[in-house]
């Protein structure tokens, strides 16, 4: 009897013994490519069991993506094949044709140069006739991977060529992205003004009237002032598509007129102009209550000044309440940014300049480049070898330069994080040099730019006041 093993979602239901290595049947339907004649699910799957049949192959397992996308392998039965070869499950693959495994070049040679043959599975195309247990089935590979992906970007290039003509004809690109206050017709192709329409009517109206976009949301319900910024910009609200930076005549209904528009846009750049920082607002977007863990934010206290609050004991943006509850007592900002302040320019103090400044020495990561280069070409020759003579000690001599060339990209992370983090500190070094001097001549924006290079965070819990550094 025959052995057959068949996944069903993330199950497996096995009948008969699965002792012995299986061949894997993958199956592979794009959404466009179910009703095309020998690419549906049964056609594949009934060729493909007979090809086993006749080879005598009794222990098989089907695995099938349906309605997935042949441009990358983040699919779900893919991923459970990989998981098998990795774990020395598999004896071969077997599919259809080559462009139902990928339709990326780069992504079939992967999957046949770093996980079939490393782990001894044979690759089987039944349409085109290719067998990687040969040296001219490895050769046809390469060939057949590339016209798969020419045809890949074809497909792409027709595509986006169609979406542009579409688009210059007024209807709406598709029904992806909808933007809010309209429906997508699909039948019509073109935007529909649903129910939501008369609150982004209200969105301009309040705005235009001098309501903040925090105080608009609120109003109506919306969790961030930035969506409502976003609402108010869209061009497709008096009737405009923007596609690819070009703007064409839509087909679809106005929510808006367009002096309404233009009326919203002009208050938005003069508020922009209004917009200006607090010359005492020197931590803006850097302090954090340490009861809660919620931002704390500026708020103006009488005519004294400014008290830090934390964004819990506020209602203006709920979303960044973290405990409604929290106690944190309001500190007065500017005896707060003394703190910070009198911290940041003595820290001079305890920095040293890096060791051996200036001084020319071999670099670590050039030398790493140079060492990865060097095993990924050990690795491509040794390849060229298993072709021509399947040994077994070279396929462990290929895993053993493998496993090399991961810890050697791992240094390289490591060694360009490293890096960061002193170029980081030389440049915190050489603007700390002179910093006590230069303070009182600096603008405000300056000193704000000095204090983000240097700080991560503010931390208030009570009266007690933490710097948490970038470095």
């Amino acid at each position: 009897e025959e052995s057959v093993t068949m996944r069903v979602s993330s199950y497996f239901v096995v009948k008969g013994c699965d002792k012995m290595k299986k061949t894997a049947i993958y199956i592979r339907v794009s959404t466009d490519a179910q009703a095309e004649e020998g690419y549906s699910i049964d056609a594949q799957k009934e060729q493909l069991t007979a090809y086993c049949v006749a080879k005598g192959w009794k222990n098989y397992e089907v695995d099938i993506d349906g309605g997935w996308s042949g441009s990358n392998i983040d699919r779900p039965e893919m991923q459970w094949m990989i998981e098998d070869i990795k774990e020395e499950k598999l004896e071969r693959c077997l599919v259809y044709k080559l462009d139902r495994l990928s339709r990326s070049q780069k992504d079939v040679l992967y999957i046949i140069e770093d996980l079939f043959m490393p782990h001894g599975v044979d690759f089987i195309s039944l349409t085109e006739s290719l067998d990687t247990g040969t040296p001219m089935g490895r050769a046809m590979i390469g060939i057949l991977a590339a016209f798969a992906q020419l045809e890949r970007e074809n497909i792409r290039m027709r595509t986006r060529m169609g979406m542009k003509e579409r688009v210059k004809e007024g209807y709406w690109m598709g029904g992806g992205r909808v933007p809010y206050g309209y429906d997508y017709d699909s039948k019509q192709g073109i935007l529909v003004p649903n129910k939501d329409a008369e609150k982004v009517r209200l969105i301009y109206k309040l705005y235009i009237d001098g309501q903040s976009p925090q105080k608009i949301a609120n109003t109506l319900g919306l969790k961030y002032e930035r969506l409502v910024m976003q609402i108010l910009q869209r061009k497709s609200n008096i009737g405009i598509i923007q596609y690819n930076n070009e703007e064409y005549k839509g087909r679809h209904e106005p929510i808006i007129d367009e002096a309404t528009y233009y009326k919203a846009m002009q208050e938005m750049a003069e508020r922009s102009k209004k917009k200006v920082s607090y010359t005492e607002n020197l931590l803006t977007g850097l302090v954090y209550c340490g009861k809660c863990g919620a931002k704390m934010r500026y708020q103006k206290w009488s005519k004294t000044g400014h008290k830090l609050v934390c964004y819990s004991q506020q209602t203006s943006k709920p979303y960044l309440v973290k405990n409604p509850d929290c106690d944190q007592p309001r500190l007065w900002a500017k005896d707060v940014e003394d703190v910070v302040v009198t911290y940041v320019l003595n820290m001079k103090m305890e920095l040293t300049e890096p060791e051996n400044a200036g001084v020319s020495k071999p670099s670590t990561l050039e030398m790493l480049d140079a060492r990865s280069e060097e095993v990924s070409k050990k690795i491509k020759r040794l390849y060229d070898l298993y072709a021509e003579s399947e040994n077994d000690l070279l396929l462990e001599t290929i895993k053993e330069n493998q496993r090399e060339l991961e810890s050697i990209k791992v240094q390289i992370e490591n060694e360009i994080k490293g890096k960061a983090l002193t170029d980081k500190r030389a440049a915190i070094y050489d603007k700390l040099s002179n910093l006590k001097d230069a303070w009182q001549y600096m603008t405000i924006s300056e000193k704000k730019e000095i204090l983000r290079l240097i700080i991560r965070r503010v931390v208030i819990t009570g009266e007690q006041v933490s710097i948490e550094l970038e470095f």
